[in-house]
């Protein structure tokens, strides 16, 4: 694994923009976060993992009550990313301040996430957070440790059968390695934010949180096949 790192690391190197990731075996116990694991960016639409995690929480509490609906709308966020339905699930279960959701994330691992005030009139609001590599991978490990064995099986099974438009970034491990991820991407001003955070090998053995700010540097094209390299070079015959 060390070569793969050192492998991972001289390909990130020589591409545009800047990539902060954090690996975890969680067989071993082993963690390797690079010189970017702490950077904070754009979440782009990885929050919607976080969104998840949140309601199927409260609901197991019997602080909500999810309805059909929103159990559709929960499918429709990780297997297409569908930003209609996490702002509906935004609305319905934000509260009067919409700050529902970011007072509980740090339950989740989300410790250093980071509303950004501004950019839309709803405050917070899911589609403008910033947040860091390593908080990405402690969401990880809370969906696949603590989280009711039926709804992390439901999550599981949904990341490992995402639409085409999320089958790169740790999708990038192989299907031998039966990964699964969630996606996010979008063009800032600043350029393009390509993410993913996911798990591959037998029985979610491996979690790989990716962060990669481009800048002017590069486009969608480019984030995408650096975020899956970084995967394949990492978690390829895993399995």
């Amino acid at each position: 694994m060390q070569q793969r790192i050192s492998a991972a690391n001289d390909y990130i190197a020589a591409r545009p923009g800047t990539v902060g990731y954090v690996l975890r075996d969680r067989v071993t116990g082993a963690v390797y976060q690079n010189d970017n694991a702490a950077t904070h960016v754009w979440t782009a639409s990885t929050i919607k993992l976080a969104i998840t995690v949140d309601l199927f929480t409260r609901n197991r509490a019997g602080e909500i009550a999810l309805t059909p609906t929103d159990r559709a709308q929960i499918q429709q966020m990780l297997h297409s990313s569908d930003n209609d339905a996490a702002d509906a699930l935004w609305i319905r279960y934000g509260g009067d301040d919409h700050a529902s959701f970011n007072n509980n994330f740090p339950k989740y691992g989300m410790t250093d996430l980071a509303p950004q005030p501004g950019f839309s009139e709803i405050n917070p609001y899911w589609g403008f957070q910033k947040c860091t590599p390593a908080d990405l991978d402690r969401l990880m490990q809370y969906v696949l440790t603590q989280l009711n064995p039926t709804d992390r099986a439901f999550i599981v099974k949904e990341l490992q059968n995402v639409d085409p438009n999320q089958q790169w970034g740790v999708w990038g491990a192989g299907p031998a390695a039966q990964p699964g991820n969630k996606d996010g991407w979008s063009e800032e001003d600043s350029g393009w934010i390509i993410n993913s955070v996911g798990f591959a090998g037998p029985g979610q053995r491996y979690t790989l949180a990716i962060m990669n700010s481009l800048g002017g540097e590069g486009d969608y094209d480019d984030g995408t096949v650096t975020d899956s390299q970084v995967a394949q070079i990492l978690l390829s015959g895993r399995a």
